[in-house]
């Protein structure tokens, strides 16, 4: 079954795209889609974001993470790094970049943390991290929690994070990872409200609600 050509947006583009035209493609992909939208906790929000819609067209995930890659190299630490560091992921939404990132970089390694059911962060079982150097990349950082959570699981597990990067931040989003070089192709201030705090004059937006 072919895939339609009008989703496969593989525009012409700069090496690195503009905050615009990663709008753009995650709009027309439906990874970025406007409106009112209600979380499980209730919290609304404009805008909602489902990155592995964008992603599960090969010509648009190697667009974002070649260019992730592209500010990476601005980093000296990570060429300092190269070949001989490891692409990690800190969740399931994450993977999908430390590849590409991992094969744009030529990195040596690649590989991803697991929540355990009490919350905690493990790797597979007989990984031997210590004295790697890494390279942290997700997809999306809301919160920042998850990322900085997990620089510091790394770290106690005697490895080092040279840089972290994700596709997308929330501008709120709070990062705690001291001085560790970060790189996003877009930063979007994201607002959320209460269902009693929803601006008036977007009252007449229809409430959808999401997962997650």
């Amino acid at each position: 079954m072919s895939i339609p050509q009008e989703k496969m947006l593989i525009p012409k583009v700069q090496l690195i795209p503009s905050p615009e035209q990663v709008m753009a493609m995650l709009r027309d992909t439906g990874a970025l889609r406007e409106g009112r939208f209600q979380y499980a906790n209730g919290t609304q929000t404009r805008y909602y974001f489902q990155m592995p819609l964008a992603m599960r067209y090969h010509g648009n995930a190697r667009v974002f993470n070649v260019a992730l890659s592209r500010m990476f190299r601005k980093e000296p630490e990570v060429l300092a790094a190269l070949p001989n560091c490891a692409v990690v992921a800190p969740s399931a939404g994450g993977i999908p970049v430390a590849f590409g990132i991992r094969e744009a970089l030529n990195a040596d390694q690649i590989f991803w943390a697991e929540k355990t059911t009490d919350g905690s962060f493990q790797f597979r079982q007989y990984f031997d991290v210590k004295g790697l150097k890494c390279i942290l990349v997700d997809d999306m950082v809301r919160s920042g929690s998850v990322m900085s959570r997990v620089v510091n699981f790394i770290h106690d597990a005697g490895a080092e994070v040279v840089a972290c990067g994700s596709l997308v931040r929330f501008h709120d989003a709070k990062l705690d990872i001291g001085d560790i070089p970060y790189f996003t192709l877009l930063d979007i201030d994201v607002k959320f409200y209460q269902p009693d705090e929803w601006p008036a004059d977007q009252a007449h937006l229809p409430v959808q609600e999401v997962w997650f």
